[in-house]
């Protein structure tokens, strides 16, 4: 499985990479949502984990270009990591397009997590019913 990590901090993509090769998937890294989008447009991805605040452009923003696509890639599943802990934070997130929200420090637990729904929501969309 194929994940981009857009994130500027480059201890916070060690860890996520750490942790996901432990069950074998690779991460590309994108360290602002420029460079990330760019990504997105050369390769696909399984899933995208996405940070709030980086210099440039936000991932809210990010996300919201994500979702204007014409293409499949349109729909890539979009996981926000981020530190911050507004009340509204999920909600707003949610409404910009994200799939799921999941908090820093990155727990192991809830990245998987958040990634099996994401994939198993992924795998539904490919079921069809005669």
């Amino acid at each position: 499985m194929q994940v981009l990590f857009v994130e500027d901090d480059a201890m916070n993509r060690r860890v996520v990479r750490d942790m996901l090769s432990v069950v074998g998937a690779d991460m590309a890294e994108a360290v602002d949502a420029e460079t990330g989008l760019g990504m997105i447009d050369r390769e696909d991805y399984a899933i995208v984990l996405m940070d709030l605040r980086m210099p440039g452009m936000d991932g809210v923003t990010a996300i919201r270009r994500i979702r204007a696509r014409t293409d499949a890639k349109s729909r890539v599943p979009v996981i926000v990591v981020t530190a911050d802990t507004a009340v509204d934070l999920r909600q707003r997130c949610l409404d910009s397009g994200a799939d799921d929200v999941i908090q820093k420090p990155v727990a192991m637990g809830a990245l998987l997590d958040a990634m099996g729904r994401m994939m198993a929501r992924t795998a539904g969309d490919d079921i069809v019913l005669a």
